[in-house]
C-alpha cells in the first residue's frame, strides 16, 4: 500500500550535479515531514536533508549544505533532492524517508545508489 520510490541516482564525476526524486503513494504525504539518508558502504545511515510538513523548514546535513537541496511538490506527492558539486564522499545509497512525526511512523523508499567517481 505505502510505496516510496526513489529514482535518479547514478554515476557521476565529482563536481557534477544529480537530482534525486522520491515519488510516494498510500500516505497523505502532506502530513509527512519528507528527509533524505543515505548510507555509504560500512558506514551507518545518515540524515542528508529533511523538509517539514507544517512550513516547509529544510535543514541540512552540514558536509552537504550549500551543495543540496531538499524540496518536494506536495500536489505531486514527491520530494527532490538536488545535489551539485558532488564530491566522491557523497557516494552511498540514498533513501527517502516519509516520517509522521506526531505518531512516530516512518516510511522508507528503496534507495537509489550514487556514485561519485573520477
Amino acid at each position: 500500500q505505502v510505496q516510496l520510490v526513489e529514482s535518479g541516482g547514478g554515476l557521476v564525476q565529482p563536481g557534477g550535479s544529480l537530482r534525486l526524486s522520491c515519488a510516494a503513494s498510500g500516505i497523505m504525504f502532506s502530513r509527512y515531514a519528507m528527509n533524505w539518508y543515505r548510507q555509504a558502504p560500512g558506514k551507518e545511515r545518515e540524515l542528508v536533508a529533511g523538509v517539514t510538513s507544517v512550513g516547509g523548514r529544510t535543514n541540512y546535513a552540514d558536509s552537504v549544505k550549500g551543495r543540496f537541496t531538499i524540496s518536494r511538490d506536495n500536489a505531486k506527492n514527491t520530494v527532490y533532492l538536488q545535489m551539485n558539486s558532488l564530491k566522491p564522499e557523497d557516494t552511498a545509497v540514498y533513501y527517502c524517508n516519509a516520517d509522521r512525526v506526531t505518531s512516530f511512523m516512518m516510511y522508507w523508499g528503496q534507495g537509489t545508489q550514487v556514485t561519485v567517481s573520477s
